[in-house]
């Protein structure tokens, strides 16, 4: 397993294959300048020692330099061992809405993307917890089992859209059912679930199923996204609105928030519920919440050990440097010799 210290330093590689067009229109400008002189072959017999090889040799050597350079800037660092870790903390399954509502623009960018904001800053702040993620609308669908690699969590999250569940819908009581199944009745570390909705439910067995999953030990926390007023939900084609979605008769679906159905959930399993349209109100309220749940100590596998790899870029990309510098572009001798090339005149 490795790692990179400074990623971004990756950018720089995009001047690799500029530095190599240039190169090429350079080449192309000499050789049409080259015509307007005079005779092609002319102009080789009066520079017999110059190589056509030579110059792209000399390239090819600077940008693998650079490449190594930068690389080693980056500084990759490799894992040597895997070890078992113990730490103090909880799990936390997310279960965020993705049913098409949440594509209402009544809070900015949309609902679904203000719900995946939130989830990212909560697992920001998050210590030594563990994190799982869910994704449902009107069925439940696991995306990432319970972990501590907050990176693959994030990287999941930004992925999750309407399209990734077929059945429509709002059906809370599906992502609850899911996931009480990520509980492990040997495991003792307490578990909490937060649901980021606008809480447009479309089913009567949420409440229920908050009251059996706290006979679990799995406490319910509920995050609400959207406005009481609603907002249309906007059809997209490469970003642009097509339309607005309508009802069966016909007219533009207006979809409202429903704080109420939220808070009633989280009362049945002993959580609590907290308005999702300000960042800060829902990080200050996690951040109070997870202080007074108490840690369960757990064992984690991971890669440690990490040993840095720069030094081996760098002097391979300053070896290439100095080689460069003795890359002449007239003919080697011994070349011209074998003609491995055809360089050798007739």
């Amino acid at each position: 397993m490795y790692e990179l210290e400074e990623k971004w330093y990756l950018y720089f590689l995009a001047v690799i294959p500029l530095m190599a067009l240039l190169f090429l229109y350079i080449q192309f400008w000499k050789r049409k300048k080259q015509r307007e002189f005079g005779d092609l072959e002319l102009i080789k017999k009066l520079s017999p020692e110059k190589s056509t090889f030579k110059p792209a040799l000399k390239l090819v050597v600077i940008l693998l330099a650079l490449t190594c350079l930068i690389i080693g800037l980056v500084n990759p660092k490799i894992g040597t061992k895997l070890e078992t870790v113990k730490r103090e903390g909880i799990d936390i399954i997310f279960a965020v809405d993705v049913s098409k509502s949440m594509l209402a623009e009544d809070v900015a960018p949309s609902r679904l993307e203000k719900s995946k904001q939130l989830v990212s800053q909560i697992i920001n702040n998050l210590g030594n917890d563990r994190i799982g993620i869910i994704a449902y609308s009107g069925s439940a669908f696991p995306v990432l089992p319970i972990t501590t690699d907050y990176s693959v969590g994030k990287m999941f999250l930004q992925s999750m859209n309407p399209g990734m569940i077929s059945s429509q819908g709002t059906s809370i009581d599906q992502a609850i059912n899911l996931a009480t199944t990520f509980i492990d009745k040997k495991d003792k570390t307490n578990k909490l679930l937060i649901i980021i909705t606008d809480g447009e439910d479309h089913s009567d067995s949420a409440k229920q199923a908050a009251e059996e999953a706290k006979k679990l030990g799995l406490k319910i926390m509920t995050i609400g996204v959207g406005t009481e007023k609603g907002g249309t939900i906007p059809l997209k084609r490469n970003r642009i609105v097509e339309s607005f979605q309508r009802d069966q008769n016909g007219e533009v679906v207006i979809t409202k928030r429903n704080a109420e159905v939220l808070k009633d959930i989280a009362k049945s399993s002993g959580g609590g519920y907290v308005d999702g349209n300000s960042t800060k109100e829902v990080i200050d309220y996690v951040k109070n919440a997870l202080d007074n749940i108490q840690k369960t100590e757990f064992e984690s596998t991971q890669m440690t050990d990490f040993k840095s790899q720069f030094q081996w870029f760098l002097g391979f990309g300053f070896f290439l440097l100095i080689l460069d510098v003795f890359l002449l572009e007239k003919k080697t001798k011994w070349v011209k010799k074998m003609n491995l090339f055809n360089e050798k005149d007739n």
